[in-house]
């Protein structure tokens, strides 16, 4: 089951990494470990923004309107979290907004990714041979860490 990399088709519905699944190339009855030939989707996680909203309130007493902005900037956070869909395929990572693909990251041109602040994750950086994201952690980061992992990519640090 793989999601589509066409934007304007439908992807197939990922699987719930905790669960094994049948692989399509595998005979009736078997199962494969999800991290090895399925889809993966990423559950929203509202933890950033809750507490960049909560940072605020004692902000917007100090001072309107940065603690607006803050506010503000939590609430576009929560929209995002709500909208985006982060979908682990076997060959790449696919950014959905509702059913339609925006962004398609094949792993092979990926030369490192980092999850910063170990405790407490905040942002996730990846860098592509032609390119450097960087993503407030908006889905589970303990599954995110797992699905990269499990994928095998690099994880030296560009700075190192």
């Amino acid at each position: 089951m793989t999601a589509s990399k066409h934007a304007d088709s439908k992807p197939t519905e990922p699987k719930s990494a905790d669960a094994p699944v049948q692989s399509p190339s595998s005979t009736a009855g078997s199962t494969e470990s999800v991290e090895s030939v399925e889809c993966v989707e990423l559950a929203s996680n509202f933890r950033v923004p809750i507490g960049l909203a909560a940072i605020a309130i004692p902000i917007l007493l100090w001072n309107l309107w940065v603690g607006s902005v803050l506010e503000l900037f939590a609430v576009f956070l929560a929209v995002q979290a709500a909208t985006l869909r982060l979908i682990f395929t076997p060959t790449a990572l696919d950014v959905y907004r509702g059913e339609k693909l925006i962004r398609h990251f094949p792993y092979d041109e990926w030369k490192n990714w980092d999850i910063f602040w170990q405790y407490t994750p905040i942002l996730f950086f990846f860098r592509e041979v032609n390119s450097i994201h960087f993503l407030p952690i908006l889905f589970d980061p303990a599954m995110l860490r797992r699905c990269l992992e499990d994928r095998q990519l690099p994880t030296q640090r560009s700075w190192d």
